[in-house]
C-alpha cells in the first residue's frame, strides 16, 4: 500500500501581490506610452512638407539621396548589371502616398519600358540589378508634379505634389527591341501590349 503526501504550497504574501500588480500597471502604461510616441512621431512625419520629410528621411540609416533628390533604400542587393535607357524592365512594385495609402500594385511581374516611366522611377531602375529590391522616395518634381492623377472614373487616385514611396523588385529586363520582337510574336496570346503604372506623359 502506498501513500501520497501532499506538500502544502506556502500562501503568497500579500507584498508580493502588490508588487506583481505594480510592475503589470507600469508595463501596460509603458506599452501605452511607446504605442503613442510612436503613432505621434508617424503622424507628425505624414504632416511634415515634402522638403522637410526628405531631410529627416535622408538621415536614416541605409537611405541613399542622388543629385536630383530621389531617395532609395536598398531592402536586397541585386547582382550583375542594370538596366540602360534601351531596356524594358520586369518588375514587382507597390506605389504608396506618403501615409501609407496604396494607389497601385502589380499583381505579377510587370514589362515597364525603362523611359517611359516618371523620371524618378527611371532613375531608380537604373541604379537596381537584377533581383534587388528598393524601397524609393519620389519627390513631386521628379513624380506627377502639380498634377493630381485620377482612375478612369474621374476620381483622384494621387493627390497633386505628391511625394511617392515605391517598393520596387527587379525581375529582370531585357533590350526593348528584343521584348518588342517578343511581344510581336505572342501579340494574339497576349491581347494587346502591357501597361504599368508610373508613366510619365
Amino acid at each position: 500500500m502506498s501513500s501520497v503526501t501532499a506538500v502544502p504550497i506556502p500562501p503568497t504574501r500579500r507584498s508580493y501581490l502588490v508588487w506583481l500588480w505594480i510592475g503589470i500597471i507600469v508595463a501596460v502604461a509603458g506599452a501605452v506610452a511607446l504605442a503613442w510616441l510612436g503613432t505621434s512621431t508617424a503622424a507628425v512625419q505624414r504632416s511634415l512638407p515634402n522638403a522637410s520629410f526628405l531631410a529627416a528621411n535622408k538621415g536614416n540609416a541605409g537611405v541613399v539621396e542622388t543629385a536630383s533628390g530621389l531617395q532609395y533604400e536598398v531592402l536586397t542587393q541585386g547582382t550583375g548589371e542594370s538596366p540602360t535607357d534601351a531596356d524594358v524592365a520586369l518588375v514587382n512594385y507597390k506605389g504608396m502616398l506618403r501615409d501609407g495609402t496604396v494607389f497601385d500594385e502589380s499583381q505579377q511581374p510587370t514589362p515597364l519600358p525603362v523611359t517611359g516611366m516618371i523620371p524618378g522611377f527611371t532613375e531608380a531602375l537604373k541604379l537596381m540589378k537584377t533581383g534587388g529590391k528598393y524601397r524609393i522616395w519620389i519627390k513631386p518634381e521628379l513624380g506627377y508634379g502639380s498634377e493630381a492623377r485620377r482612375d478612369p472614373q474621374g476620381r483622384e487616385v494621387i493627390p497633386a505634389d505628391s511625394l511617392l514611396v515605391f517598393e520596387v523588385e527587379l525581375v529582370e529586363f531585357m533590350p526593348q527591341a528584343a521584348f518588342m520582337q517578343m511581344m510581336q510574336q505572342r501579340q494574339q496570346q497576349m491581347g494587346g501590349a502591357p501597361g504599368g503604372p508610373p508613366q510619365g506623359e
